[in-house]
Order: structure tokens, then C-alpha cells, then sequence
């Protein structure tokens, strides 16, 4: 099978560039340099050995369908991959609607470490081949951890709790449970379960375990995590899946060390969807209970200085990238002298946000990170010139335009 390959531009081929330039070699040095480059370029293509599987294994890594393989396609690809790298490191399922995260999915190749294609084959429900293009993604760690720091996204820390799933099914003919033997049964609650940062396990299938069921049936959780005593940690999602009119319903319960995190009911056309629901509702209430919000400033307006503006272009250059980012949801000149400017910054996640953004940035460079203090309403949209005015000397952070 056939793989294309992309890998982000990094300093070995530069060097190699430069190294051959340095020591002017012969003619063929030059063409094996080009095809290194080529090599390594994003869009680049290679092949993969058979039997040499692209997969997204870890919560830094994504996989999307995608219609082709055009640089657009690729593009929008990146957006959806990001989200889902996002929704698994903060456990948060609407991760991508959070302030701020929506420009960074429109940017989101500048987070992309490598990519790969694979074309999955399965059968149509008529029995006929199809195929299905995926694009596997690989996010730079580093750059993504930054980004869910500079936005203030809760972070559910790894490494992460394997919970056991407890589940009883009657289709009509009496409630069985679902174990190791019978996984693909409930193989779309164990695929959530990994799409949202975690995995679930299931009971091995003892005679004892498969007697749990009335237990299960009846709610009674702490039977069921006797049970579940050989396994670890102590944690079950249990749940009961069951004929309902014309279709499924589905009830769950959330046990961790003993305690009801939570219980919610389902009801559907679709089995299969609603053991799925199962694994959403047990990352929510782990995600709830274990997620930890970054440690950034709060949300408000700071006055942050600026140096090196030579001209009007650097001022228009300045005013642009600042309107740019993520972290800056408003912005108000505060004072201007020949040697620096200043601006009143409204900041989603403080200072330390800021900082984060325009590190990885290299447009400025902090002379002064000041205090990460607000500076309240000054600087606010509907701010009078004739406000009281907060003495800021000492406490502005300074940085200078490259």
C-alpha cells in the first residue's frame, strides 16, 4: 500500500545548505541538497513500506477523512485534526468553540509537526468495496501545549485513567455482558473513548463477572465495583443497554473510587451511537473532576509598552500583529513619545499569554516583562481621556519590534 508523506522544513537541510554553499562542492552536492529539501518540505511526497501502517496514536496526534489530497483539502483537514487534539488534551468536547480557539484551527498547519495519508478499504451495505482517504496528522507537542496555555484551556493531565466498562445488553432476548471476547460489540464506545484523550477496558468474562449482570441491571454500583476489584484503578463506567419502543435506550453511571461522579440517560434510533454516549458522558465527568486550568494571568486590559518603532511603517506593522493574535481580543494607543508607544491591551489570558504568543512569534522581543497585573477598566472600550489614571511606571511590560 501506498503512503504520501509531509514533514514540516527544519534546520538540518538549512544547514546542509548551507554547508554545501560553504564549502562550494561540485554541481551533483547541489542537486542531492535540492532533493533533500524537497524531501523535507511540507508538501512533500514519499512512499511507505507495505505493511507500514500511519496511524494517530497519542493526544498530539489526529486523524481525519478527507475528499483528496489538495493543498485545501489538506488545510481544512488541519482545523479538524487540531480541534481533536485540543478536545483530548483538555478532556473538553467543545474545546474548539472556547475563546480564541477558533483563529488558531484557521492557522492550524503552522502546529504541524508531519503527515501522512492512508486510504482505508471497507464494504458498502450493499457489500461493494469503498475506500476512504484519511489524513493522519502530528502536532509539535511543545507548540501545542503553549497554545493551550496562551488560551487558558483546561488541561486534563496525562497519564490518564483506563476505567472499566461495565456494560449489560438486551436485545430482547435477556441482558448479557459485553467482555474482552465480545469487544467489537461495543467497539464505538471504546473508538469515543480514544477520540476523546482516554481508553476504556472491559471484565475478562469469568463466570463470576458474567453474574455481575444483575447488578448492573438494578444500578448497583457497589457490587459492581466489588467486582472490579482485580482490575485498577478503581473506576467503572457502568451501564445497561436495552429495547425502548422502536428503538434504544441507554442509562449509565460513572463510579471513581467508590463515588457517583455521574448518571445520564440516552434514548435513540441507533445502538450503536448510543454505547457511544457512554464514553462521552465518563471523559466529561473525568474531565470535570481532574481537568486543571493553566496557570495564566486572568482576562483583562493591560498597558503594555513598545520600542524600536523607527518610522510609521513600524507602527502600522506594530498595530497589524497585535490586531492579529489570538491572545488580544482589543486594543487602545495609551500614550506615544519618541521612544516608545504605548497600548492598552485587553488580553485573554494576561501577560504570561501574551508572552507565550509572541515568543513563538519572534516579531518582539521582551526588553520587560513588568508585572502580570490589569490594569481594570482604563483602556476599555467607552474609556473618557478625562478617566483617573493609574500610574504604571515600574509595572509595564516592554518589548521591542524586531
Amino acid at each position: 500500500m501506498v503512503y504520501a508523506t509531509g514533514r514540516k522544513n527544519d534546520g538540518e537541510c538549512r544547514g546542509a545548505i548551507s554547508q554545501a554553499r560553504s564549502r562550494a562542492v561540485a554541481g551533483w552536492m547541489s542537486w542531492a541538497c535540492v532533493a533533500v529539501f524537497a524531501l523535507a518540505s511540507f508538501g512533500a511526497s514519499a512512499q511507505r513500506v507495505e505493511g507500514d501502517r500511519a496511524t494517530a496514536e497519542g493526544a498530539y496526534n489526529a486523524e481525519v477523512a478527507v475528499k483528496g489530497q489538495g493543498a485545501d483539502e489538506r488545510r481544512r483537514a488541519f482545523s479538524r485534526a487540531l480541534a481533536q487534539v485540543l478536545g483530548k488534551l483538555s478532556g473538553d468536547r467543545s474545546a474548539a468553540s472556547r475563546p480564541g480557539v477558533g483563529a488558531e484551527l484557521r492557522q492550524a498547519e503552522k502546529y504541524v509537526r508531519s503527515f501522512d495519508y492512508r486510504q482505508d478499504e471497507g464494504r458498502s451495505a450493499s457489500g461493494a468495496p469503498s475506500f476512504k482517504t484519511m489524513l493522519v496528522v502530528r502536532f509539535d507537542e511543545a507548540a501545542v501545549d503553549d497554545l493551550a496555555l496562551t488560551l487558558a484551556l483546561p488541561v486534563w493531565p496525562q497519564p490518564r485513567p483506563k476505567p472499566v466498562l461495565w456494560l449489560a445488553i438486551d436485545d430482547g432476548s435477556g441482558p448479557r455482558l459485553v467482555d474482552l471476547k465480545s469487544a467489537d460489540a461495543v467497539r464505538s464506545t471504546l473508538d469515543r473513548a480514544v477520540e476523546r484523550g482516554y481508553r476504556l477496558g472491559l471484565p475478562n468474562g469469568s463466570a463470576a463477572e458474567k453474574a455481575v449482570v444483575g447488578a448492573i441491571w438494578r444500578g448497583d454500583t457497589a457490587a459492581v465495583a466489588r467486582a472490579s476489584q482485580r482490575y485498577s484503578p478503581p473506576m467503572q463506567l457502568i451501564g445497561k443497554l436495552y429495547r425502548s419502543g422502536g428503538g434504544w435506550a441507554a442509562d449509565w453511571i460513572f463510579v471513581d473510587n467508590g463515588k457517583v461522579l455521574s448518571r445520564w440517560s440516552e434514548s435513540g434510533p441507533s445502538a450503536t451511537q448510543l454505547m457511544a454516549t457512554g464514553a462521552d458522558g465518563s471523559a466529561d465527568a473525568l474531565m470535570k473532576r481532574y481537568a486543571k486550568r493553566p496557570e495564566t494571568g486572568p482576562a483583562g486590559t493591560y498597558r503594555v509598552a513598545f520600542t524600536g518603532l523607527r518610522s510609521a511603517d513600524d507602527y502600522v506593522r506594530l498595530s497589524g500583529y497585535l490586531q492579529g493574535l489570538t491572545v488580544v481580543r482589543g486594543m487602545r494607543p495609551a500614550l506615544a513619545t519618541p521612544q516608545r508607544m504605548e497600548f492598552d491591551l485587553d488580553l485573554l489570558s494576561g501577560v504570561r499569554g501574551f508572552n507565550l504568543m509572541v515568543q513563538r512569534d519572534g516579531v518582539l522581543a521582551a526588553v520587560d516583562r513588568g508585572r502580570d497585573t490589569s490594569i481594570g477598566p482604563v483602556g476599555m472600550p467607552g474609556a473618557e481621556p478625562g478617566d483617573a489614571q493609574i500610574d504604571t511606571s515600574g509595572s509595564v511590560p516592554v518589548y521591542t519590534l524586531h
